[in-house]
């Protein structure tokens, strides 16, 4: 993708930003389809823009337009409610936001209440059902005019690690001093992710303070994406040359006691998706783990991958299996799998359906 900021101004007034949606139509609509802008008087609950769809049948949907510099996930529900109470007084028919740019959660949750969407880096998202219309356009995932000095919303880092394992493991409620203790972040770190969750509708806190996680799957997701189990740790790749199970019988007899296994034969430990064919580890040696396992070095072909974690908390948890192997906790199983190579998302969905059906064996 070319630099978005050598491509497109930034929209600096609200009308620019009102206009960004209808100057995306008109570029993506078939000729024979036509956009008009129209002056409404939206009374009390008024609008930034309206505007007419007309297909070339004769068919109209009047869209009203909300423009905003900036948008969180947890304004959605009340920008929803305001179109529909437009909706239900014959002011529109359908609702639009426009932004000078949408961060990927906030263009997910605004699709899935039924809002269409447009900002300036080019995403785009407008859905009507007479006329029958679809558009779907991707731009940026990040924002080109955020500055140097700008906080960024990101759940990238060993604090925001530390805090969402915490909350993710241990059901809750939760006071911020235990969150504190549970996590072992500093105070500072606790504060600032949590008020990131709650600008993604991710956390939510009751008047006395008292914190709960509305939806921990729809959290480690979040999380998934700015943790990379590949992109975050140092990651080395190898062949155990009898295979996989043979491979798990060394690490049964030669026990490196620094090691924690992820991945595929991990969550077979609660859910089996598929024979295993590989092997995930986390390793704070690996060089020496590989050597005592009698691994190989590849760069292609790998059937285990060993990776050195970046910060410690990804093997925290960990659990004794039976079978004498010692796996990763089942969030960030869950989280690694999601990230991680070939059929390992897939692996991972099926996880996180035995972790919803059986949270009391877990969490």
């Amino acid at each position: 993708m070319a630099d978005l900021t050598e491509l497109v101004q930034e929209p600096r007034t609200s009308a620019a930003i009102a206009s960004i949606g209808m100057g995306m139509l008109r570029k993506r609509l078939p000729s024979d389809w036509v956009v008009i802008e129209v002056s409404v008087d939206f009374k009390n609950d008024r609008a930034d823009k309206a505007f007419i769809l007309r297909s070339p049948d004769g068919a109209e949907q009047r869209v009203a337009v909300e423009a905003k510099r900036s948008l969180e996930v947890r304004d959605i529900p009340r920008i929803r409610e305001k179109f529909d109470e437009l909706i239900a007084q014959g002011f529109a028919t359908t609702g639009m936001i426009t932004a000078k740019y949408l961060a990927k959660s906030t263009r997910e949750r605004l699709a899935a209440v039924g809002l269409s969407y447009a900002d300036a880096t080019g995403n785009l998202l407008m859905r009507a059902q007479s006329p029958a219309l679809f558009i779907s356009d991707r731009g940026s995932d990040s924002d080109p005019w955020r500055g140097p000095g700008r906080p960024r919303g990101t759940l990238k880092g060993e604090p925001s690690a530390k805090v969402v394992r915490a909350l993710l493991d241990v059901q809750g409620p939760w006071r911020i001093s235990e969150l504190v203790k549970a996590s072992a972040a500093s105070t500072g770190s606790v504060y600032r992710v949590l008020e990131f969750l709650e600008s993604e509708a991710l956390l939510t806190r009751e008047g006395d303070g008292t914190l709960f996680v509305p939806d921990w799957s729809a959290l480690l997701r979040r999380w998934s994406e700015d943790y990379q189990f590949l992109g975050t740790n140092a990651i080395t790749q190898w062949i155990a040359p009898r295979g996989i199970d043979s491979f798990l019988d060394n690490v049964r007899k030669n026990e490196t006691g620094d090691y924690s296994i992820t991945g595929s034969v991990a969550a077979a430990t609660w859910a089996t998706y598929a024979p295993v064919r590989s092997a995930m580890i986390y390793s704070m040696n690996p060089e020496r783990a590989a050597a005592v396992w009698g691994l190989r070095a590849t760069d292609a072909g790998a059937n285990v991958i060993l990776a050195m974690p970046t910060f410690d908390t990804v093997i925290r948890g960990v659990v004794d299996r039976p079978d004498g192997l010692r796996i990763a906790a089942p969030t960030q199983v869950a989280v690694d799998l999601l990230t991680g190579p070939g059929r390992a998302p897939s692996e991972g969905e099926e996880l996180i359906k035995w972790m919803i059906n059986n949270e009391q064996l877990w969490r």
